[in-house]
């Protein structure tokens, strides 16, 4: 699947596009893109879990071992749980997240949708999730996937990126943008 996205022409992008193919191919792309979101979820959670992935001194059996754990544990289905030997045997851990990200979208443009990554300060309850992707799909024309992380420093507000463009409307921009005007004029 050609793509014009960076992330595609990437080693991770190469990776994202061989398994969304594969997954296409025998019709179970859903269940693939929530094992990735699922482990991404762990990943985004466990330090320890990015210290096995990222350790250039762990083996990769080591690695092979603890990772296949986890999405035993996940109930990870046996394409993932292959992708995730391969990468492992090949050395690419490291790019896991990457992967993911670039399935998402993959997953996200076959369904006609736009990916949304949205950061807030504290987590959006589904009231207001809803009210975000309807304003979105009103804004871009098409269905919204979003992809929400908590950043407590932004103190307040949102920081929403689709695709090339961001709308930072936190708290944290709006006082470092008076900040540097009051400095600069006085």
């Amino acid at each position: 699947m050609a793509t014009n996205e960076p992330i595609m022409a990437s080693v991770a992008g190469r990776y994202a596009s061989a398994l969304f193919e594969l997954a296409a191919d025998k019709n179970v792309v859903a269940d693939v893109e929530r094992d990735l979101t699922n482990f991404q979820g762990l990943l985004d959670e466990s330090d320890d879990l990015r210290q096995v992935l990222a350790s250039p001194v762990l083996s990769t059996d080591e690695q092979g071992k603890a990772v296949s754990a986890v999405l035993a544990k996940m109930g990870a289905s046996e394409i993932t749980s292959n992708f995730f030997k391969l990468i492992t045997q090949n050395r690419r851990l490291p790019v896991a997240s990457d992967v993911v990200r670039g399935f998402r979208a993959l997953a996200s443009k076959a369904r006609g949708e736009v990916a949304a990554e949205v950061i807030s300060a504290t987590a959006l309850d589904d009231e207001q999730t809803a009210a975000l992707k309807a304003s979105l799909k009103e804004s871009v024309g098409k269905d919204v996937q979003l992809s929400a992380k908590v950043d407590p420093s932004l103190l307040g507000g949102l920081v929403v990126k689709i695709g090339s463009r961001m709308v930072d409307s936190s708290l944290r921009t709006k006082l470092a943008t008076m900040k540097a005007a009051l400095t600069s004029s006085a």
